[in-house]
């Protein structure tokens, strides 16, 4: 399920970069079966904590893959909508605004590729290296808003392009929380801290706490 996922969302940000309609196609085919997938994932899951009642570890780890199978399920929707803007942008004459939608892409496909790589792995630093990769994702977000906002008002006949741009941004900034969702479960996995809205800090604290114990 992740590897179709990842590869979802790599391919909808290049049929956005190429104004590629195969490519988003591609993407809008994929859906269907992740969401066979998640069904599945979540009925074994629940017949696993029915037949076997898990503690302890082995009831965790199902949490947690339940919560990850819904993030999957998310961000592959996220790479849907992606697709469905560049065949937007397909009838659309292009626009040319200072953004760099290939760079906050490749932040965001590093997030994901960490945060499915550290629940495989149990790799605590790895996810948490996911978490503080959000912040720089959310900056971007926020620098490429302002340019496009901008655009918009120099440009009034280039609104509808620039708003299909501004979509992408703000649906690749959340498939980074979603990725920051999936760290955050695999910290609880394997250290047993819940860092949910913490910040670095305390995130750091609880990190110290788990090597004293």
């Amino acid at each position: 399920m992740s590897a179709i996922v990842e590869n979802s969302i790599y391919r909808s940000v290049q049929a956005v970069m190429e104004r590629n309609e195969e490519l988003a196609r591609h993407v809008l085919a994929n859906e269907t079966r992740v969401n066979q997938l998640e069904i599945e994932i979540d009925e074994d899951a629940i017949r696993l904590i029915a037949l076997q009642q898990p503690v302890a570890a082995d009831l965790r780890l199902l949490t947690v893959a339940v919560k990850i199978n819904n993030d999957l399920e998310r961000m592959g929707d996220l790479a849907v909508s992606i697709a469905e803007r560049a065949l937007q942008l397909v009838r659309e004459p292009s626009i040319s605004p200072q953004i760099d939608i290939p760079h906050i892409a490749g932040l965001v496909q590093s997030m994901v590729r960490k945060a499915l790589d550290s629940f495989v792995n149990r790799d605590a630093e790895l996810a948490r290296s996911v978490l503080v990769s959000d912040d720089a994702v959310d900056n971007l977000r926020t620098a490429n808003y302002h340019e496009l906002i901008s655009f918009m008002e120099k440009n009034p006949q280039q609104i509808p392009q620039a708003f299909q741009l501004l979509s992408v941004v703000r649906n690749l900034e959340r498939i980074a929380d979603h990725s920051t969702n999936i760290a955050e479960d695999v910290l609880f996995l394997v250290k047993g801290i819940d860092v949910r809205h913490h910040n670095e800090e305390r995130i750091s604290t609880g990190f110290a706490r788990q090597e004293q114990m």
